[in-house]
């Protein structure tokens, strides 16, 4: 494609992002932003005065949009010390597009200068802190880690295009209690916020990754991959939100290196072609090279099938590459078979081949447009040199 064609591609389905989203205005059917300052005055009127048989202590804190990391709370841990925050808010990338992200993906933190980043899966989140020092919060998009530590890999001068805010109501508990009794009591106090009975409900409900597979530590953990219920493979829900899964697999790249694997799409996060930014929500299975690219492919709702583009993210363009195998409705809720030459899609998308595989993905995308996708994988195997390698998943049950 060329360069005025790309310009107007882009341009066309962001004039079509930035309609669906007036529409939606104007029909009453866009959900409104959370009320952060109200937010503010409904915990402060709930906590006071403090729970001290329950709270050492209590603080909100609000976080610009367009502001880089990191906030220093004010709020000092000792080892040991449980810490609960409750978040509502929002931070927008692009007002017309309606591209925002929420606490659930946003709100970052870390424990002293030096620790270690991390982060919840919902807009609620409690922690235990490894080591004692200050607490700082951080809001991530649109930047990314470039260590553990929470040092960025992009412009911090990047956050000016955002804007928005994230607010957190911070809940540090005395050792004897615990996040889900002391919330199940707070509660029953006046002007508990949803956000606190939310907690509660998550802390009960708390989603781990199939055996053996593990998120991207950089986008955070998420609830989005799971056993798949006939315990055969490994299901995906993704709405509103990303994960990447990750596995190690290494083995020599050759002529004949085949990735296969079945899947059952039922429903596609994205009506639109996913190679702009505001519409780039998708799910793929993918594989990491030794050189540090990979290529994923996915199932398209409008991209002809073996298209190949790079990656409309700033932050992944430069190591990331889609290639289309499906299209369209058809054949959606229905497993397929895949087989792809990894050597020739290799080749044909990054113009050489790579040495070595080294870990196998599967993403799923859902943050830009929130809408749902689904999907299931079995048998994800790697043949070559007429050996069939085997990926991580659950093992079929032997009266199966």
């Amino acid at each position: 494609m060329s360069t005025i064609s790309k310009l107007g591609h882009e341009v066309s389905i962001a004039g079509r992002v930035a309609l669906r989203h007036l529409r939606s205005s104007l029909t009453g059917r866009q959900t409104p932003a959370p009320d952060t300052a109200e937010f503010r005055a409904r915990c402060a009127r709930w906590l006071h005065p403090l729970p001290d048989d329950l709270l050492i202590e209590t603080v909100h804190v609000d976080l610009p949009g367009n502001e880089p990391p990191w906030f220093d709370t004010g709020l000092d841990l000792r080892a040991g010390d449980t810490v609960t925050w409750l978040a509502c808010g929002r931070v927008y990338l692009s007002k017309l597009l309606d591209i925002w992200v929420g606490p659930g993906f946003q709100l970052w933190g870390r424990v002293g200068a030096t620790g270690t980043v991390f982060s919840g899966t919902r807009d609620t989140f409690s922690f235990t802190a490894e080591k004692g020092g200050r607490l700082y919060l951080a809001s991530y998009f649109p930047a990314e880690w470039s260590t553990r530590g929470g040092e960025l890999a992009t412009d911090p001068g990047d956050y000016r295009k955002a804007s928005g805010s994230l607010s957190v109501r911070l809940l540090r508990w005395r050792r004897h209690q615990t996040p889900a009794e002391g919330l199940a009591r707070l509660t029953q106090r006046t002007d508990a916020p949803a956000q606190a009975s939310a907690e509660i409900r998550r802390l009960g409900s708390v989603a781990q990754p199939p055996s053996g597979w593990q998120y991207l530590w950089f986008l955070g953990d998420a609830e989005i991959y799971s056993p798949a219920n006939d315990g055969h493979g490994i299901a995906c829900r993704t709405h509103g939100d990303v994960g990447i899964l990750q596995t190690a697999f290494e083995l020599p790249l050759t002529t004949d290196t085949f990735l296969e694997w079945e899947w059952r799409v039922d429903e596609l996060p994205s009506e639109l072609a996913e190679d702009t930014l505001p519409t780039h929500d998708y799910l793929s299975i993918a594989v990491e090279f030794d050189n540090g690219q990979d290529i994923t492919w996915h199932w398209s709702a409008k991209l002809p099938v073996e298209t190949i583009y790079r990656c409309p993210l700033p932050t992944w363009k430069h190591r990331e590459t889609h290639i289309v195998i499906r299209q369209g409705p058809r054949g959606l809720g229905r497993w397929q078979a895949e087989s792809r030459n990894v050597f020739e899609d290799c080749v044909n998308a990054l113009g050489a081949p790579a040495d070595r595989i080294v870990k196998i993905w599967l993403i799923a995308n859902s943050l830009f447009q929130r809408k749902p996708g689904r999907v299931e994988y079995r048998n994800i195997r790697v043949v070559s040199h007429g050996s069939t390698h085997a990926i991580n998943q659950p093992p079929r049950d032997a009266s199966s």
